[in-house]
């Protein structure tokens, strides 16, 4: 509301802004739940309307869009398809198998343990689009059911997403919002979802883990199995690591220098990008640019960049001030109160929608909160209660986080078809309990 000259007192058809604005955004959530329209066309059509009709002007559009979040989306997407090449993360989890002796008990433990490791340190959807084809390789090889495995890692992957900055999208949402560092999410985030994994694997085993049991011709075969084969270009691996190994240095030491996440990831998508290619004729190197920039999840692009402007359109308006001022009006001006209000109603939201347009919409919210509540400083365990509430409710069902859906897409193609009530009758009730876990750790030791 800083920018109440350029706001328009009404829009299309003598409407006002406001109103226009909230039913474009509800008619979206209503597209985007029920996955009736792509949700990039959903986004984009919904911010191109809020101009058309007159809401916004291309000036806020620009203004509404965090291009922070843009730009450290499509570095790691691109630092990750270019280090894929090298076969490294079919390495990690053939030598994981083998290392465990194929039993499978051990094996389920250790590859939600990689899934949630990989999650932290790249991000959870990439994560599960490398790991879940090696799983399903896996159990197919030791005649094991796929399901266990694929549930305990879409865990696994919200739960290690949810302790880094960059692991999950709705904790770079907050992160880039707020102006929070790589090591503050570790620090704050990382903690509580290491206890979360702990509890997760611990129930898992008890589940299906102890039970499990594989043939000692199937893990014999298992064994025969050499991982150092899946290393496909030894070369391109050393410049992967040590480009991954400068972008996390980057991200842990950088806030402090004032460069933005996503300042770090372009640049060593452009930095790795270049080593690669580096020598080769100028065609070789075009083909490589394009075909690194097409592995790009383009489509994720665009609904953010739509989603930043839908959201912008009910923040310009007004409508989340007043969303803001009920909120308060239940809370007053007790922050632990809305902490836990926040982590609480996040996960269940997270679990039936979306979590990231749920907590793009939630931040400008907060934002509008913190005046009442003390300031900037004061609010920032609201952000951590957003963080663990929205990334661990994502664990509710298999729309509630982008991961579930690449999983089950996996499984399905697999013929392992994941159902939504199957998954639904376990997760739910999980996600609850790990979010409760969350929230006691949240009121000993944020408030």
């Amino acid at each position: 509301m800083e920018h109440a000259s350029e706001l328009a007192t009404s829009a299309a058809f003598g409407l006002p802004p406001m109103i226009v604005a909230t039913v474009i955004l509800i008619a979206a959530y209503f597209f985007i739940i029920t996955e009736k329209v792509n949700r990039a066309i959903v986004s984009l059509l919904g911010a191109g309307l809020l101009v058309l009709l007159g809401v916004l002007n291309f000036k806020l559009v620009v203004e509404g869009i965090d291009f922070n979040t843009i730009f450290l989306l499509i570095g790691m997407m691109v630092i990750v398809a270019i280090t894929r090449e090298s076969g490294v993360f079919q390495f990690v989890a053939i030598y994981t198998a083998k290392a465990v002796k194929a039993n499978p008990r051990m094996l389920l433990a250790a590859l939600a343990i990689i899934t949630a490791v990989f999650s932290a340190l790249l991000d959870n959807v990439t994560t599960v689009l490398l790991i879940v084809p090696v799983t399903l390789l896996l159990t197919d090889q030791l005649n094991l059911r796929a399901y266990p495995f694929l549930f305990s890692q879409i865990f696994a992957s919200n739960v290690g997403g949810t302790s880094t900055l960059i692991g999950d999208p709705p904790n770079i949402l907050i992160g880039s919002a707020v102006g929070l560092g790589f090591m503050d999410f570790v620090d704050w985030v990382g903690p509580p979802a290491l206890i979360v994994l702990i509890f997760c694997l611990v129930f898992f085993d008890f589940l299906w883990g102890r039970k499990m049991k594989a043939s000692e011709e199937d893990k014999a075969a298992m064994m025969q199995y050499n991982a150092f084969e899946a290393i496909e270009d030894k070369v391109l691996l050393v410049k992967s690591l040590i480009t991954l190994a400068l972008v996390l240095f980057g991200f842990i030491y950088g806030h402090g220098l004032g460069w933005a996440p996503g300042t770090i990831a372009l640049t060593g998508a452009a930095f790795l990008l270049l080593l690669h290619s580096f020598g080769g004729s100028p065609e070789e190197q075009s083909h490589k640019v394009h075909k690194f920039f097409q592995e790009v999840e383009w489509e994720t692009i665009f609904f953010f960049l739509g989603l930043f402007v839908l959201v912008y359109g009910v923040e310009h308006t007004g409508l989340l001030k007043i969303v803001a001022s009920e909120m308060l009006s239940v809370t007053g001006t007790n922050i632990e109160l809305a902490g836990m209000l926040i982590l609480g109603s996040s996960a269940v939201l997270s679990a039936i929608v979306d979590n990231i347009p749920f907590v793009a919409t939630m931040i400008p919210l907060i934002k509008a909160m913190q005046a009442d509540l003390g300031g900037p400083a004061a609010i920032e365990p609201l952000w951590w209660c957003l963080s663990l509430g929205a990334c661990l409710g994502g664990n509710g069902t298999l729309i509630g986080a982008s991961a579930n859906v690449m999983v089950a897409s996996f499984a399905e193609r697999a013929g392992q078809r994941i159902s939504f009530v199957q998954f639904l009758k376990l997760a739910f009730p999980l996600m609850l309990f790990t979010t409760a876990i969350s929230a006691v750790y949240a009121y000993l030791f944020y408030f």
